[in-house]
């Protein structure tokens, strides 16, 4: 179990780094990531604590406490007792780290819980995949993974044979072995992770062998370059302008990979298009890593539904009948996802020795919550009206006595004073409307996809044939 410290400290690795133009010396103490990797060390320092030990850790295979977020549940019980821990976790940050170090954590145990599909592949990959999942698990490690091709890669046939790829491939291998070159998207969090999976989630045409491989890489590999966007945290000024985006912006980056070796202990598929699909559908890691997005999702839902009712409570329009009705829906749609959530491990079966989630009901979450979350923050976009524009530009109009006069006369609230009333607002803002929370927005629209992707996995996992039999049944009776 790592402590804040440690992961900090871990971090100081010579990884390659790159923002606004200059390659970062350390990440821990840059002003575009220190705050975020702050909040990540407060998770570890959270988990490691001794008091939260029965909450947060679980025993291995051999018996050594290890992070909940590594979890192989054995039987519904396990399953609960793994989400308490992921959304006490999920309560450090509001649900806004979308790729906090549980969610690769729960594909590769995901994969791990499917290492007889491995196996059936290749003996020796399975053995790489067992050995890594021990080795993560044991060290606590902050897993991103890159699993989508750039927007300008195409199908290497026809007019586009030969040419030079812009995704990873593999480029060459011995008996050490493979050597990728090319570019990966979307490595949210790996600026602050550890480690990287390398692989495509999406399906592949013949001739795209060379991209059909599966593999972990440090964040500090040789020729390794981690290309950051424009990060939110920095220029923010200060915590009570941008409570959200000051220290939560897990970045997002482009990997690209310059002739990157990798030994074969850390490749789980190399060469097989099948088998890169297999790994998230034939196994329980698709579904493992998406409950947990699941929790997350709850998580930051009933954040923001705290959010919408607090803001009616200092605009004093809680007592409206239709703004009783816009919160009324808000909190069914929260009572849904915890549902579904409910669910899933209810309805949850076994995998061999594990107990995994209901794939469908996963799905339909999915599925639901993807348009849910838009209107979501329309409706607080529609309670908020003009009270998150018209705010003091910063803190720093509070130290004037002759503004704070006027910041007193304009922006109090029946319950509140003009500082808790404007602190509010800011928090408020951040959280659906800045360019922090308009990312948000975005990201829960398609980080499972665009919108027929979950469609068809629900498409794909519900019973037909269930409801083909009842519509049998009634035909057959009269």
């Amino acid at each position: 179990m790592k402590t804040g410290q440690q992961y900090r400290d871990s971090l100081k690795d010579g990884r390659t780094v790159y923002i606004d133009g200059k390659q970062v010396e350390d990440v821990t103490t840059h002003p575009a990531f220190c705050n975020a990797i702050d909040t990540v060390a407060r998770m570890y320092d959270f988990s490691s604590s001794p008091q939260n030990e029965r909450l947060m850790t679980c025993q291995n295979t051999d018996e050594d406490r290890i992070n909940r977020i590594w979890q192989l549940p054995k039987s519904y019980n396990d399953l609960v007792e793994r989400r308490k821990a992921l959304e006490a976790w999920g309560q450090l940050h509001a649900g806004f780290f979308g790729r906090s170090p549980d969610h690769v954590a729960s594909c590769i145990a995901g994969m791990y819980m499917g290492r007889d599909i491995f196996n059936a592949y290749d003996p020796k990959r399975a053995q790489a995949l067992g050995d890594y999942y021990h080795y993560a698990s044991s060290n606590d490690i902050f897993l991103s993974y890159v699993i989508i091709n750039p927007q300008g890669e195409l199908p290497a046939s026809g007019e586009t044979a030969g040419r030079r790829r812009l995704a990873a491939s593999i480029v060459d291998q011995d008996s050490s072995g493979i050597v990728i070159n090319g570019a990966k998207m979307l490595a949210s969090g790996g600026v602050m992770a550890h480690e990287v999976l390398v692989t495509c989630i999406q399906p592949l045409p013949v001739g795209d062998e060379a991209l059909a491989f599966s593999a972990v890489v440090p964040m500090n590999a040789p020729g390794l370059r981690i290309l950051s966007r424009k990060s939110y945290e920095t220029g923010t000024g200060s915590v009570f302008d941008y409570p959200m985006s000051s220290r939560f912006d897990e970045n997002d980056a482009v990997l690209v990979f310059e002739n990157v070796s990798i030994p074969w202990e850390r490749v789980f598929i190399i060469d097989n298009r099948e088998m890169c699909q297999k790994q998230f559908m034939a196994t329980p890691a698709h579904v493992y890593q998406n409950y947990q997005a699941m929790i997350r999702l709850k998580t930051k839902l009933l954040f923001l539904v705290g959010l919408a009712h607090r803001t009616t409570e200092i605009n004093c329009t809680a007592r409206f009948p239709q703004v009783r009705e816009i919160l009324g829906q808000l909190a069914a749609e929260v009572g849904m996802l915890d549902a579904m959530v409910a669910g899933m491990e209810a309805k949850g079966s076994e995998v061999g020795p594990y107990f995994i989630p209901d794939r469908h009901s996963l799905y339909a979450a999915q599925t639901l919550t993807q348009q849910l979350y838009p209107r979501f923050i329309e409706q607080l976009r529609n309670l908020a009206g003009g009270g998150v524009i018209m705010l003091p530009s910063s803190i720093k109009d509070f130290d004037n006595p002759e503004i704070m006069k006027w910041i007193n006369e304009s922006q109090s609230s029946p319950i509140v004073d003009a500082h808790d009333r404007v602190k509010f607002f800011k928090l408020m803002w951040d959280a659906i409307g800045s360019e922090f929370g308009s990312r948000h927005t975005q990201y829960e629209m398609f980080y499972a996809g665009a919108s027929y992707v979950p469609k068809n996995h629900s498409f794909r996992t519900f019973d037909w044939n269930g409801s083909a039999t009842r519509v049998d049944t009634m035909l057959a009776s009269y």
